[in-house]
């Protein structure tokens, strides 16, 4: 693995703790999840989950033969955060954590801050490439910045991706036909624009188990979901949308997530984002 792939190790330090107690780190994802990192020379991927009041967390993968014994975390002081540096991780590869929960009981999870999912069925987590693409929305970043949204006049094109059109000769290698997001891009951008909207509004992106949920069961907050293709590919059409002077709005549930025993739900063996009853 090439130290070019790789950066500086996401530090988390006390205000981070702080803030996420808190429920005010805005920012979480830059530090929980997977990260390509160096530390100490050695090129690698530092994990970060919170779980708190387990007993043990490790990270498990095709990397250690699904050996929780292989890369067992370590918590961080009292905050529920479990980390752990694993050296010779590569973007692509998939994971998950094995818990021991309080009450004794083994269980395997997705991780909540996955930035990638590889597609349904499999639900595994996927190491993420570093983020390198290059922007070039300059000018509706500054235009956004400077508008009177308040006043100035919005027509907003809604749309599920899925639905909106697809592939009428069996492209896709899901068999769902669906149109990835440089494709969408290259059609649906148009005719925004021959129509006149000013923002496009998608129904939600995050992963999720379900084709027929539109979105709204999601198993995967910080990832969006492969059906459509690879978070660089999202970048590509928000990127796009902005250079055609489009802006997106996402649509997104945070109120409720499926029971899926892979996901969410009794994350530690008992409630943890969600209430007891």
């Amino acid at each position: 693995m090439s130290l070019d792939n790789t950066q500086a190790t996401p530090s988390i330090g006390e205000l981070d703790i702080h803030l996420f107690a808190e429920g005010r780190h805005y920012t979480i994802w830059e530090i929980l999840g997977a990260h390509l990192c160096e530390e100490a020379g050695v090129a690698g991927c530092r994990f970060a989950v919170w779980a708190p009041g387990i007993k043990q967390v490790s990270v498990i993968g095709d990397f250690n033969q699904w050996d929780g014994r292989a890369a067992p975390m370590e918590p961080l002081a009292q905050s529920g955060i479990w980390t752990v540096f694993v050296p010779g991780i590569e973007a692509g590869f998939g994971y998950k954590y094995e818990i021991l929960s309080r009450q004794g009981e083994l269980i395997t999870k997705t991780d909540p801050y996955a930035r990638q999912m590889f597609l349904r069925p499999e639900t595994q987590s996927c190491v993420p490439a570093i983020d390198n693409y290059q922007w070039q929305d300059n000018d509706w970043v500054t235009k956004r910045e400077q508008a009177d949204w308040l006043h100035e006049p919005m027509s907003i094109y809604e749309l599920h991706v899925g639905s909106w059109r697809r592939h009428s000769d069996g492209n896709n290698d899901d068999g769902k036909n669906y149109y990835n997001w440089r494709e969408l891009a290259a059609e649906l951008i148009p005719y925004m624009q021959k129509l006149n909207y000013t923002h496009i509004e998608l129904l939600p992106v995050a992963e999720h188990p379900l084709d027929e949920s539109w979105g709204y069961q999601v198993s995967g907050y910080y990832a969006p979901t492969a059906r459509y293709g690879s978070p660089e590919d999202f970048r590509f059409f928000i990127d796009q949308c902005h250079q055609a002077g489009i802006g997106v709005l996402l649509d997104w549930v945070p109120a409720h997530f499926p029971k899926d025993a892979f996901a969410l739900a009794r994350f530690i063996g008992e409630p943890l984002y969600e209430y007891a009853d």
